[in-house]
């Protein structure tokens, strides 16, 4: 998530969450007017992840067989450290997202049928800061359906005109399905950021396919079905290879 670099003895960039790319680094450009030692200490790297750290001593050589071109962090080499930027780590997240997949239906009124498809809200849930919300399609025709993307919308109930309607676009900080083509039954989950919002607005997930004249169905779900998103159970993963214990609202069933 983070990584700090202690000098200026070394330029690096963070590409993703996850690669850094560190090289030695001198003002004028030149490592060797810069007379960097074989062996000299240049810095220190801190890497902040969502639940570990841990720390590297960057040492200078020009034998190209002694510098690593690409390291991976072994987890024997981190330490146990709590991000608070970050609320749910995202290994965790997915862990609670396969868990709402794979289980039972317990909403019934969401749904909604146009061109041939059928979309349905399955599930609703609160974990955390974060809402769970576990959605289906299904395909009809004899036509694949090929999506183009997934918006998710906070908008009017009331259709009004454009200069009067405020839209606010959401963004999921995490999707579980990546596919983008089926032809008859799909099934996802999106985490939203846990959100409150007036009665005279609701919450759409578009869902729009990938050709010109592309078939659009839409969700609508109203702050009254938000205020109904169940706790997470722990019966939900008694059956997970992994146990995510920290959000779950336990019952009293043995």
């Amino acid at each position: 998530k983070l990584v700090d670099i202690s000098t200026p003895k070394i330029a690096g960039n963070q590409c993703t969450d996850n690669i850094v790319r560190i090289k030695p680094y001198h003002e004028g450009d030149s490592i060797q007017a810069g007379g960097y030692a074989e062996g000299e200490l240049l810095g220190t790297i801190t890497l902040i992840g969502e639940r570990h750290i841990a720390q590297y001593d960057v040492l200078y050589t020009e034998e190209p067989a002694q510098a690593a071109a690409i390291f991976e962090v072994p987890y024997t080499h981190t330490q146990s450290y709590i991000n608070p930027e970050v609320t749910m780590p995202m290994s965790e997240m997915a862990r609670y997202a396969w868990a709402v997949y794979g289980s039972r239906r317990k909403y019934n009124q969401i749904v909604t049928r146009a061109h041939g498809m059928k979309a349905t809200v399955n599930n609703i849930y609160a974990v955390g800061d974060y809402f769970f919300i576990d959605y289906s399609l299904r395909n009809r025709t004899k036509i694949p359906y090929d999506i183009e993307e997934i918006r998710v919308k906070l908008t009017d109930k009331k259709e009004t005109k454009a200069t009067n309607s405020q839209t606010i676009e959401l963004s999921p900080v995490f999707t579980l399905n990546s596919t983008r083509k089926f032809k008859k039954d799909y099934r996802n989950v999106m985490v939203l950021p846990k959100l409150t919002f007036p009665d005279e607005k609701v919450l759409r997930i578009e869902i729009s396919e990938n050709q010109i004249s592309g078939r659009v169905i839409v969700l609508t779900i109203e702050y009254e079905d938000i205020l109904h998103a169940d706790g997470f159970d722990a019966d939900i993963l008694k059956d997970a290879a992994y146990y995510p214990y920290y959000y779950i609202s336990y019952s009293d069933k043995q």
